[in-house]
């Protein structure tokens, strides 16, 4: 056993024991679904991040950025996609919390009176969550795969082995405990081990010079991105375009998705719910920046990689020290895992709780079935993995805009909107869900073009606020629908705490001087050396000049410090009227 294997085994043996020390403490189906409603900032912040950045963000976006595409990944997809914490939390999240509910199905169904919607809800979390537990599971395995000289088979069946374990005992309580600890271990590890690559490059600035004029991959870091021959975008305006909406599609999945919204059911309070998810902001648009610009100084080095969905992992074996390659590997497999593990659970528990409900009212009965549910989930992923070929980055795509069209409507609506019916959640959700599917599949197997201002996520987006529009018209509210929407929007008691708001009040403030810090940051680290490296500007000119790569840098920042801004003043209305 070499000491890549040795770090990311012994790290998985941790993860276990640890999951299983904590599902000791399970004594009721809250305990084991939503954690006793009583999670800590800390824990919901690692929860959420950890859920977000898995293998995927290691492998397959690292390898699309070291393709050329580093510009629209981190100025296109990223300041809008992690504006989805701040605005899920604030408009989603915390209503979802009052719901008091152990899944999103069950909020759904509870809020509309409608077992049919409930079921669809329920459907879609399977199929879509399903789908992402897939791609993770592939993308840990290559992992494992390459370094502990073991066949992907074998690779599959130890992740896999590794992430149900602790799963089926600790429950939601054991997964936010080993999501927080995976959170803090791969975010720190993934910027030493950046340290290292950008060092192999001759310093920060050096590599952002050499990738500027690098002859093999000319626009990896500029602002046309790379278009035309060999991409799949025919034009910088498609590419970007693509990466909008893409980052767009994302947002709204981290506002209101089952992995990230049901994170908020654990909370302690709303004051939680709302801390975390504007920290959630700050902190993945500090790292997923790193992360992708770690992937494209893999280039600067070696731009010849044979196969480059993995420059991370090829880099962690040839330019790291053993033992920080080794940690960060181990950090990639515990992103993957701590996503497994909340993929997983969900999934089990939507089965047991929305798919097949049990009568039992005794508790113990009650978390055995959802144990059970868990285990024929990743018996049933684990066949699907073995049996499809990896496709991490693609699959990961399906996903996301899964919910973002099937459920992204409603979802805000069933909370802010009076006038939305039953029929209407209903029929808008699975025009949504069957749009998506029937456009995405006809795009991957090349049977329709669709240019990149009709992506199929815009088009079942639109198709399924229409249908909500079109149905509500011609349906009428029931009694029930609407008093169970004025309770979500009855202020808790925690509310009243003035000192408790005040506090919670400082995080939008906090990322709108982050956005602010960003452009700074942008300038001098990215804008100025790429004017260098292209040309622009000579060593000696103390200032950046106008490009597209400048207005990028502003843009960045701008758009997180206005959605804080925006998040400053709805809070502070909404803790004024009490909620």
């Amino acid at each position: 056993m070499n000491i890549y294997a040795a770090a990311i085994l012994a790290s998985l043996l941790i993860y276990i024991v640890v999951g299983n020390y904590a599902g000791r403490k399970i004594k009721d189906l809250d305990d084991y679904m939503v954690a006793g409603r009583n999670a800590p900032t800390i824990l919901i912040l690692g929860t959420l991040v950890a859920s977000t950045i898995s293998t995927g963000s290691f492998i397959g976006d690292t390898g699309f950025v070291y393709e050329g595409y580093t510009t629209s990944q981190i100025f296109g997809f990223v300041p809008i996609a992690v504006l989805g914490f701040t605005f899920g939390g604030l408009f989603f999240g915390r209503y979802l919390r009052r719901s008091r509910v152990h899944t999103l199905a069950e909020f759904f169904g509870n809020r509309f009176a409608s077992s049919r919607l409930r079921m669809l809800a329920a459907l879609t979390m399977v199929i879509g969550m399903g789908a992402y537990l897939l791609a993770v599971n592939q993308g840990v395995a290559i992992v494992v795969e390459g370094v502990a000289d073991v066949s992907y088979t074998v690779a599959l069946l130890v992740v896999w082995l590794g992430y149900t374990t602790f799963t089926i005992y600790g429950g939601s309580r054991g997964v936010v405990i080993t999501d927080t600890m995976m959170f803090l271990f791969f975010t720190v590890i993934a910027f030493i081990g950046v340290g290292y690559i950008v060092s192999s490059g001759g310093g920060w600035f050096q590599v952002m010079q050499s990738l500027a004029a690098l002859e093999s991959q000319p626009e990896i870091i500029s602002a046309a991105g790379r278009s035309g021959s060999g991409s799949p975008w025919a034009s910088s305006f498609d590419l970007w375009i693509w990466a909008i909406i893409l980052g767009t599609s994302w947002g709204i999945a981290f506002a209101i998705s089952p992995w990230q919204s049901s994170r908020y059911l654990m909370a302690r309070d709303e004051h939680v719910v709302m801390r975390s998810a504007c920290l959630s902001t700050c902190i993945l648009a500090m790292t997923w920046p790193i992360i992708y610009y770690g992937g494209a100084a893999v280039a600067a080095t070696n731009p010849n990689i044979v196969s480059p969905e993995n420059p991370i992992v090829w880099s962690a074996m040839n330019i790291m020290p053993p033992i920080i390659g080794a940690l960060l590997l181990a950090g990639i497999v515990a992103a993957g895992l701590s996503s497994a593990s909340t993929f997983l659970s969900l999934i089990g528990f939507t089965v047991s709780n929305d798919l097949i409900p049990s009568r039992s009212v005794d508790q113990r009965k009650l978390v055995r079935l959802s144990r059970i549910a868990i285990l024929v989930t990743s018996i049933v992923v684990i066949v699907l993995a073995s049996a499809t070929p990896p496709a991490v980055f693609w699959i990961t795509q399906f996903a996301g805009p899964m919910f973002a069209a099937a459920w992204g409507p409603i979802a805000f609506a069933s909370v802010w909107s009076k006038r939305v019916t039953e029929p209407a959640a209903f029929w808008g959700m699975l025009a949504g869900l069957s749009c998506l599917i029937t456009t995405k599949s006809l795009q991957v197997f090349g049977q329709v073009f669709f240019p990149s201002y009709l992506d199929p996520l815009l088009i079942s987006a639109v198709l399924s606020m229409l249908t909500i529009v079109v149905v509500s018209t011609q349906t009428r509210v029931s009694d029930g629908e609407a008093k169970y929407r004025d309770e979500l929007h009855r202020p808790p008691p925690e509310l009243a705490d003035l000192e408790a708001s005040r506090k919670t009040l400082i995080w939008p403030r906090v990322t709108m001087a982050f956005g602010a810090f960003s452009i700074l940051l942008m300038l001098v680290f990215y804008v100025r050396p790429y004017q260098i490296g292209a040309g622009l500007i000579d060593a000696s000119h103390p200032f950046v000049t106008w490009s597209g790569e400048t207005l990028l840098a502003i843009s960045f920042g701008s758009i997180i410090g206005i959605g804080g801004w925006v998040a400053d003043r709805c809070a502070r209305r909404l803790y004024a009227t009490g909620g």
